[in-house]
Formats: C-alpha cells, sequence, structure tokens
C-alpha cells in the first residue's frame, strides 16, 4: 500500500504555527514517524529535537516544490511498488511511504506491528543539494532505485518464508525493526548479505544506472573499494559471525572515525559493507534467484559463496 505523506507536510508549512503543526503531524502518524526518528535520527524529545523541527520547517523548499512540479513521484511509488511485487515475489504486508524527512537518510526500512514499511524521503531526489533542507541532490530518476532497496529489506524482515536472523530478532521484538539492537544482536555476515541482496535488488528493478550509484558511493570511492576488496574481505574474515553494533557501524555506516575504520594501518572506506556484501551474495542468486535468495538464511547464502570462491 502507498502511504503519501507529503500533503500533510505541506499543511504543516503553511499553517499559522509550523512548529505546534509539525508536532501534531508526528502525533497522528506516530507509529511510522516516531519509527522513522528512533532509527535514523535522535529520540524525538527535547531541546535537540526541538532545535530539528525549527530548521525543518524554516527550510527553503523552492527545490523540493520545482521536482514536485516536474515528477509525479506518486505514480512513480506506486510502479515501483507494483513491479517490486513481481520481482521479489513480496508474501507479506509491506508499504511504500512517500515524506519529507529532516535531512537524514534519503530512504530507508521499518517494520511497525509486524509490517514492513520502505520509505523515502523526496527532499533528497530533487536534483539540488540544498544546506537548507539538508538534501543530497539526488536525481529523482532514482527514487525506483532505492525504493527497490528497502523493498528487499521489507521482504527479508517479514517473509513467512524468510530464514534470516534479522526477521527472528524482529520478531522477537513484537514486530518492530530497530537498526540500533539488530546491530548489537544479528552476526556482521547477516547485516552484509542484507545490503548485499538490496544492491542486486536495486539493480535488477532500475538497471542501466552508474555501478557506483547502487550503492550510494562517489565514482572515486567506489574505484576504492573495488581495489580494496582483498583487504576487505580479510578485514572482516574474523568478525563474520560476531554480533556488535560496532561492527555493523564500522562496515556499513558513514560519519565512523578512520581510527575506527582502521585495518592492518589501512582505513576501510565507508560503507565498504555494501560491496563486500553485494559480492557475497552474487553465487546464491545466480544459483536460486533474488526471491529465494532474499529469503535464505546467511548461512545457506554463505555456502554458495564459499563454494564458488573454491571452485
Amino acid at each position: 500500500m502507498l502511504i503519501n505523506l507529503l500533503p500533510q507536510f505541506f499543511a504543516v508549512l503553511q499553517s499559522a504555527d509550523p512548529e505546534q503543526a509539525y508536532r501534531q503531524y508526528l502525533q497522528d502518524h506516530n507509529d511510522i514517524l516516531e519509527a522513522y526518528w528512533h532509527n535514523y535520527v535522535i529520540e524525538p524529545v527535547g531541546p535537540q529535537f526541538d532545535e530539528v523541527v525549527r530548521d525543518v520547517v524554516r527550510a527553503d523548499r523552492f527545490d523540493l516544490h520545482s521536482m514536485l512540479e516536474r515528477t509525479d513521484v506518486v505514480a512513480l511509488a506506486r510502479e515501483t511498488e507494483a513491479r517490486c511485487a513481481e520481482l521479489l515475489e513480496v508474501d507479506s504486508e509491506v508499504d511504500v511511504l512517500l515524506m519529507v524527512g529532516v535531512g537524514a537518510a534519503n530512504a530507508g526500512e521499518l517494520v511497525v506491528n509486524g509490517r514492513g514499511v520502505a520509505f523515502v524521503c523526496v527532499e533528497h531526489f530533487t536534483s539540488v543539494a540544498s544546506p537548507s533542507s539538508r538534501g543530497l541532490g539526488l536525481d529523482p530518476e532514482l527514487i525506483p532505485m532505492w525504493l527497490a532497496h528497502e523493498l528487499a529489506h521489507c521482504v527479508r524482515y517479514t517473509s513467512p518464508a524468510s530464514r534470516s536472523e534479522m526477521r527472528s530478532i524482529i520478531d522477537e521484538s513484537g514486530g518492530y525493526y530497530s537498526y540500533w539492537e539488530t546491530g548489537r544482536h544479528v552476526p556482521l555476515r547477516e547485516h552484509l548479505v542484507n545490503e548485499g541482496l538490496a544492491v542486486h535488488a536495486a539493480r535488477q528493478l532500475s538497471p542501466g544506472h552508474a555501478p557506483w550509484e547502487y550503492f550510494g558511493y562517489e565514482r572515486r570511492q567506489y574505484a576504492r573499494v573495488r581495489e580494496l576488496e582483498g583487504m576487505l574481505t580479510r578485514a572482516t574474515a574474523d568478525d563474520l559471525d560476531r554480533a556488535g553494533l560496532g561492527l555493523r557501524l564500522r562496515h556499513l555506516s558513514g560519519g565512523m572515525s578512520d581510527e575506527a575504520r582502521t585495518f592492518q594501518r589501512s582505513v576501510l572506506p565507508e560503507r565498504a559493507g555494501y560491496f563486500l556484501g553485494a559480492r557475497m551474495v552474487e553465487a546464491s542468486i545466480a544459483e536460486m534467484g533474488l526471491p529465494r535468495a532474499l529469503r535464505a538464511s546467511a548461512t545457506e547464502l554463505g555456502v554458495f559463496a564459499e563454494s564458488a570462491r573454491t571452485a
């Protein structure tokens, strides 16, 4: 199901008291928006939250309005949702959410009350970087690619056929996905293949983009990651079956210090785990197809990767 929160957000901006209206908007869509804030921003309380809200309602939205005038993002999202339902053989309840975020993730995944939610924050897809809104300036044509990536996560987390450890943790948490708790309790191997599968889903749904765009890299970073593939494999080898939030952040998050990403005197590129994860699942997807691979355990996927490596 498509959930379009854009009209409600623009109503917030047009209200007499936008800051208070944003708080009411957050309350009206509490389940989804609180999950977004908890997982991708900060706790939605306190002085820092108040500061973020002020920045959001005061940001210049000219670039966003211009993009929405020339791009039917609702039609784009509906078409992507329908195509992914077939490509990924979706067999659980998954929603697509269009929203204006607060300058955090350009897209992401949630599970709320057992229902997957793939969201895209449209302020990042205006083709113009905006310091005011913290928009990244991505092209709107990339929206299907990113939605496919996030929908793949939702299938892995919620499909009744999924044997992913992510699904087990989410079920134990009452059908709620927490980036932080899954980071603490799910082994690194699962995090890597989880992102790798999503990269391949994006490639299949939206082919023809530059290779680095599927990873969220710049061209130079992509070249560097490819150059260091052997070292990256060695850097993760001893940690694949260990769980720890620091491991997830080290290999899959931006903003970590050089010290935290150092291995044998070399600094690992930020978010290099996306590339490594994509390489780890290539053989599995070739053998069993994307829908089955999405639902396989990390151990099953590892067997195919090892067979391919030693062949």
